[in-house]
């Protein structure tokens, strides 16, 4: 299994991925990269159980859902932006709670300030803010150029990536023992090796955050919680406390022992947080 979904629908003329688990409050999950909704498998059953319809996807050219065959589809942050608005139309959702990781959080800080009336309340967990994204790390390996990392043989691709997803966590070896080779197949193969450099690494660009940090501060108009590793290697912890002043109002998490791809280090302590403020958010 490396996708939560069970349904596929056409959002404008592109295939997605997509489930809606449970009844209750809304409440829609949004992933980042390298994953897809796999990396909230151990999240959403808690929050269905906690009384809410949880709504998953996998964002264009990730996952389960289609991955483009020509690399002109726009699969960048804001591309996706309209993919989750005509999901939330397919759900039949006017407004949800919005809570999203790594790049997914990019996408719904777009959301949240260029359609406010979609969220209830958002929580961004470790996820790209202003200038914080692509990591050195990931500008060296693009100096190669696309086609020439999209032509690497798969185990040199492979063992690469091992390494790279392996620093998403403070948990390696739990981590490679349960969950690990599903992430690495997704941006693997024929398939997934072309479409993580096509769909995902082609897009890395902090212009998409960038040019709304001027406007972060609109979100104070709705809760917002921020969730963070302490020992996050991508998205160091300084890049939550920056985006804490940057809202007005938010409220900031730290997870000790915990890395950036926080579902796999914390999710018990993740899922609280999560049910504890939406219960807050709705009694207020």
């Amino acid at each position: 299994m490396s996708s939560l979904t069970d349904e596929n629908v056409l959002i404008a003329g592109h295939r997605i991925a997509c489930a809606a688990i449970g009844q209750g409050e809304p409440v829609v999950l949004v992933h980042g990269t390298p994953s897809s909704s796999y990396i909230w498998r151990q999240v959403a059953p808690r929050l269905t159980e906690a009384g809410h319809r949880v709504h998953v996807f996998d964002l264009l050219g990730y996952g389960a859902s289609e991955r483009p065959a020509s690399p002109s589809v726009d699969t960048s942050v804001t591309g996706q932006v309209p993919v989750l608005q005509g999901l939330m139309a397919h759900w039949g959702l006017e407004s949800a709670h919005v809570v999203a990781h790594d790049i997914g959080g990019a996408i719904a800080q777009r959301l949240c300030i260029f359609h406010p009336q979609r969220a209830k309340s958002l929580t961004l967990i470790d996820c790209v803010s202003f200038d914080s994204w692509p990591s050195k790390r990931t500008n060296e390996q693009m100096k190669a150029g696309l086609d020439a990392l999209i032509k690497k043989p798969d185990g040199e691709h492979r063992a690469h990536f091992r390494e790279w997803l392996l620093s998403t966590v403070e948990h390696r070896e739990k981590f490679a023992a349960s969950s690990l080779e599903v992430y690495l197949d997704l941006i693997s193969g024929p398939v997934g090796q072309a479409s993580l450099f096509q769909h995902q690494v082609a897009h890395y660009d902090h212009k998409h955050t960038a040019e709304i940090s001027h406007r972060l501060a609109e979100l104070a108009a709705l809760p917002v919680q921020i969730i963070w590793g302490q020992n996050d290697a991508w998205q160091v912890v300084d890049w939550a406390r920056k985006l804490h002043a940057a809202i007005p109002g938010s409220v900031l998490h730290l997870l000790p022992d915990c890395g950036h791809f926080a579902m796999e280090d914390q999710p018990e302590q993740i899922s609280e947080l999560l049910i504890a403020f939406i219960a807050e958010c709705r009694a207020a």
